[in-house]
C-alpha cells in the first residue's frame, strides 16, 4: 500500500511521503459507511460518481464492497486527485476509474465526466461535503442528481446535520462555529434545507440512517 501523509487536514502543502494521503476521519467510519451504503447499493449495477473523494481511501473501500458498481471518483484540488490516483493504484479495483478534476459549480458536468449521460448514474454519493463547502455546492449537487440519476437512482450524503434549526449534539454545534470561523460560507447544514434542495431536483428523503459521532446518512430518491 501506498505511505499515507500524515495529518490530512492541516498539512497538505507540507507532504513529503507520497501522494498518498490519510485521512483519520475515514478509519473512524468506513466500516459504518459500508454497512448503510448497503442498504441501498449491494445489488447494485451501472455507475456511481463520488463527488469530493478526498484521500481516495473511500473510493477504493466502496469499489471493493460493491463490484457491480462502476465507481467514479472527483474531487476540485489537485494533492486530492494524486491521492485518490495512488490509493487506486495499489487497490487494482477494476470497478474504480480514474479520478477526475470536478468543480461541482460546472454548469454542465458531463464536459468533465466521460460517458455521462442525462439519467445515466445509479447513485450521486458526496460524503463530508455538504457541510464543509458553500452552500451553492449543495445547490449544484442536489441539481445534478436531478439531471443525472436514473429514475431509481439514489443521492447519497454524509455528515452532520441539524434538525429543525437545532444542533443534534454539542460537538456538532462547536464544530459547525469553526466550520464559520474557517469560512463564512461553510457550516452544519439543517435536514430541512436539503430536503427543501431535493424537492427542487423531483427527490425526496426515502432513508435517514444514524451514524457514529452523531453524523447521519440521508439518501434521496426520485419523489412519486
Amino acid at each position: 500500500m501506498p505511505q499515507p501523509v500524515e495529518n490530512f487536514a492541516k498539512d497538505l502543502s507540507q507532504a513529503k511521503a507520497g501522494p498518498a494521503l490519510d485521512a483519520p476521519a475515514f478509519h473512524r467510519n468506513k466500516e459504518a459507511l459500508v454497512e448503510a451504503l448497503s442498504r441501498h447499493l449491494s445489488d447494485e449495477t451501472g455507475s456511481l460518481l463520488e463527488i469530493g473523494s478526498g484521500t481516495g481511501q473511500h473510493a477504493c473501500t466502496f469499489a471493493g464492497a460493491f463490484p457491480g458498481l462502476t465507481y467514479h471518483p472527483t474531487d476540485l484540488h489537485d494533492e486530492h486527485i494524486a491521492s485518490i490516483e495512488a490509493w487506486r493504484q495499489s487497490a487494482e479495483y477494476p470497478n474504480l476509474k480514474p479520478a477526475t478534476r470536478l468543480d461541482a459549480l460546472t454548469d454542465d458536468w458531463s464536459t468533465v465526466i466521460p460517458g455521462l449521460t442525462s439519467q445515466s448514474l445509479t447513485a450521486l454519493l458526496a460524503i463530508n461535503v455538504i457541510h464543509i463547502s458553500p452552500w451553492p455546492v449543495a445547490e449544484a449537487i442536489f441539481s445534478a442528481a436531478g439531471h443525472y440519476l436514473k429514475e431509481d437512482g439514489a443521492l447519497i450524503t454524509y455528515g452532520p446535520y441539524k434538525r429543525n434549526g437545532e444542533h443534534t449534539a454539542e460537538s456538532n454545534a462547536k464544530f459547525d462555529a469553526s466550520l464559520k470561523r474557517l469560512n463564512p460560507g461553510f457550516g452544519v447544514r439543517d435536514i430541512a434545507e436539503v430536503q427543501d434542495l431535493a424537492k427542487r431536483a423531483h427527490l425526496e428523503l426515502a432513508d435517514e440512517i444514524a451514524m457514529p459521532a452523531n453524523n447521519l446518512t440521508l439518501v434521496f430518491k426520485r419523489s412519486g
